[in-house]
C-alpha cells in the first residue's frame, strides 16, 4: 500500500516516483535520520520547490510521505498509533525547510500536540555540504514554559543522536512523573479553562478551582481567553488550543477542566486534537455530587443526572467521559459497544425515574403527616458553602455534617427547633445552589427540592466574606423563581459577619435587608430567631 499524503498535484511521473521509493526505505533505528535519507528528501524538496516529510516508526521504517506546500506541511491521522499513561507517539517526524530555517513554533507545537518521539527538519541548501539537521524532543520535567528541548544542529552525516536510546530514557522519566503523581495520592492535576466574551472581561476562575479542589483535583493552572464568541468547534481559537498543549505539557496536567458546559461535538473535535482527559463544569459538578451522596435517594438522583448528560455523550470518541466511567485514558469503543451502552443508559434512567418517582410519593406521604402535626417548615437555602449545614447545627443543636468545601452535603436533613414563645417547627437544610445549576440536577433532585414547597418560611444563606456574595444572592434567587417559590416569605441571613469588619457588615445589612450572624456562634443567632418567629406567628395568625 502506498503512503503517499498531500497534494501532489503538478509534479512529474518522476518525482512521484521518486516520492514513491522514499516509502519503501529504511534506516538503522539509532538514527534520526540516515545521511542517504536527508540527503534525498532535501534534493526531491529542492526541486519540487515543496515540503516533503517523513513519519518514521521505531523500526527505521518509512509509514508515511508527506507533500505539502513551499510552507507547510499538514501531517495525517496518526490516532492508529495509540498512546499509552508515559509513553510517546512512536513516530518521529522529519520535514524539510526550503529556506533553511530551524524548527518552527508550528513544529514544536505538533510535537506536543501528537507527543511525537521527535520532530525534525533537514535543511534544503545550494551548497554541497550535507543538509543541516534540527531535532526537539518534548521535556519530560519541564523547567520554563518550553517542554521541549532543542537539540543542538548538526550535519545529516554526523551520527551522533543516538534516537532510541533518548526515547527509551524519556519515556522511563514521564513514567516517571506519573508514578510521582500517584505517589502525591494519585491525584487529577488540571488545567482550568475559560472563554468569555470581550464585553465581559471576567477571568476569575476562583469558583471553578474550589469545585476542582473540592473533588479532590490539584490545580495547576488556569487559561482564560476572551472572545467576540466562541468556537463552535474548539470553544477556544485553534491557536489558542496549540498554546494550551504546550502548557499541558509544561504543568504536567492530566485533565482539562472547562468553565463552559461543552456539547458533544466540542468534547469530539477538543479530544481529537490533545490526547489528554477533558471535562467541563457539569460534569466536575457531577463527579462532586457523586462523591458526596450517601443515601440511596441521593444516589439515585446523582446516577440520573449522569446518565442524562453521558448519554448524548456516548457516540463521542474521545477521552472526556473516563474520569466518571473508568478507564483513565481509554479511547471510545466500537459501534457496536455504544449501541447497547446507548440502550442499557436509557433502560437504567427509565429505572431510575420509576424509583425517584416512588421517593416523591414517599414524601408527601411524610409531608401529609407533618401537615396533620400543623408544624411550620422552616427550609434552608443558599449557595453552596455558605453555612447552611452549620447554622442548622447551631440552631438546632444537632450534628450534621459540615466541612469547609463546595457541596459537602447532598441528603437534606430535618430538626425540630422551639421557640422562646413555646413555639415548635421543624428546621430543613438542603442542597446548596450554585450559579448555573445544571439542568440534569435540578431535574434529578426535584423530590428532594419539592420539599421547598411546603415551606412556610425560607432562610437564604448568604456568606458575606465572600467577595462574590452579591452574585451568588442573585444566582440563588434565580433559581428560587425557576422554582416558582419567589412567593415565599424570606429572610435573608448575613452569615460568618465575625470575618468582615463591623462596617462592611452594617453597610451590607442595610443593602441586602438581612439579619447578620455568626453561624458557628450560637451567641449571635438571638436576632435571627426573633425574626423567625415573628414571621411564623404572622403567617400562622387567623
Amino acid at each position: 500500500m502506498k503512503r503517499l499524503f498531500g497534494n501532489t498535484g503538478g509534479l512529474k511521473a518522476n518525482q512521484l516516483r521518486r516520492l514513491e521509493k522514499l516509502y519503501r526505505r529504511r534506516m538503522p533505528p539509532e538514527n534520526a535520520i540516515s545521511f542517504d535519507l536527508a540527503k534525498e528528501i532535501s534534493r526531491v524538496s529542492g526541486e519540487i520547490r515543496r515540503q516533503v516529510g517523513l513519519l518514521i516508526d521505531r523500526s527505521g521504517r518509512v509509514i508515511w510521505v508527506i507533500v505539502g506546500d513551499h510552507r507547510q506541511i499538514v501531517i495525517p491521522d496518526v490516532s492508529e498509533y495509540r498512546l499509552a499513561a508515559g509513553r510517546l507517539r512512536g513516530l518521529r517526524c522529519i520535514h524539510t525547510h526550503l529556506n533553511g530555517e530551524s524548527l518552527t513554533r508550528d513544529d514544536l507545537t505538533d510535537l506536543a500536540l501528537l507527543r511525537l518521539d521527535m520532530i525534525g527538519v533537514v535543511s534544503v541548501e545550494n551548497d554541497a555540504q550535507p543538509p543541516r539537521v534540527f531535532l526537539a524532543h518534548i521535556l519530560p520535567f519541564p523547567t520554563s514554559d518550553r517542554p521541549y528541548q532543542l537539540l543542538p544542529p548538526f550535519r545529516a552525516h554526523e551520527t551522533h543522536v543516538r534516537c532510541l536510546q533518548t526515547i527509551k530514557a524519556l519515556e522511563d522519566e514521564l513514567a516517571n512523573v506519573r508514578a510521582l503523581h500517584r505517589s502525591d495520592g494519585g491525584k487529577e492535576r488540571a488545567l482550568l479553562v475559560s472563554v468569555t466574551a470581550e464585553s465581559t472581561r471576567s477571568n476569575d476562575l476562583a469558583e471553578l478551582r474550589e469545585l476542582a479542589t473540592s473533588s479532590g483535583i490539584t490545580v495547576v493552572g488556569d487559561v482564560v481567553q476572551h472572545r467576540k464568541e466562541a468556537d463552535s468547534r474548539f470553544l477556544l481559537g485553534r491557536g489558542k488550543l496549540e498554546e494550551l498543549t504546550v502548557a499541558l505539557l509544561a504543568k504536567g496536567a492530566t485533565l482539562i477542566v472547562f468553565d463552559q458546559e461543552l456539547n458533544p461535538s466540542q468534547i469530539r473535535s477538543i479530544t481529537n486534537q490533545i490526547d489528554i482527559k477533558v471535562i467541563d463544569r457539569t460534569m466536575l459538578i457531577l463527579d462532586i455530587f457523586a462523591q458526596r451522596a450517601q443515601s440511596r435517594e441521593g444516589k439515585l438522583q446523582v446516577e440520573l443526572a449522569q446518565l442524562k448528560y453521558l448519554l448524548p455523550r456516548l457516540t463521542t470518541k474521545n477521552t472526556a467521559m473516563s474520569r466518571l466511567t473508568g478507564g483513565i485514558g481509554g479511547r471510545g469503543p466500537g459501534e457496536t459497544k455504544l449501541e447497547i451502552n446507548r440502550r442499557r443508559s436509557r433502560d437504567r434512567i427509565a429505572h431510575l425515574e420509576k424509583s425517584l418517582s416512588l421517593v416523591r410519593r414517599q414524601r408527601k406521604q411524610r409531608r401529609a403527616r407533618r401537615d396533620k402535626k400543623q408544624l411550620p417548615i422552616i427550609s434552608i437555602v443558599g449557595y453552596t458553602n455558605a453555612g447552611k449545614s452549620t447554622l442548622l447545627n447551631t440552631l438546632t443543636k444537632s450534628r450534621a455534617l459540615v466541612e469547609n468545601r463546595l457541596f459537602a452535603t447532598l441528603d437534606p436533613s430535618s430538626r425540630r427547633l422551639r421557640f422562646p414563645k413555646d413555639i415548635e417547627v421543624i428546621v430543613t437544610d438542603t442542597v446548596g445552589f450554585i450559579k448555573d445549576l445544571p439542568r440534569d440536577l435540578v431535574v434529578a433532585f426535584r423530590a428532594t427540592l419539592e420539599e421547598l414547597e411546603s415551606a412556610d418560611l425560607l432562610l437564604h444563606v448568604v456568606d458575606i466574606s465572600n467577595p462574590r456574595f452579591m452574585d451568588q444572592i442573585r444566582s440563588v434567587e434565580t433559581i428560587l423563581t425557576d422554582l416558582q417559590l419567589q412567593d415565599i416569605a424570606i429572610i435573608r441571613v448575613l452569615n460568618k459577619q465575625d470575618l468582615v469588619d463591623p462596617e462592611s457588615v452594617l453597610r451590607v445589612t442595610r443593602r441586602v435587608n438581612g439579619v447578620p450572624v455568626s453561624a458557628t456562634r450560637s451567641t449571635t443567632l438571638m436576632p435571627l430567631i426573633e425574626e423567625m418567629q415573628h414571621r411564623i406567628l404572622q403567617i400562622n395568625r387567623p
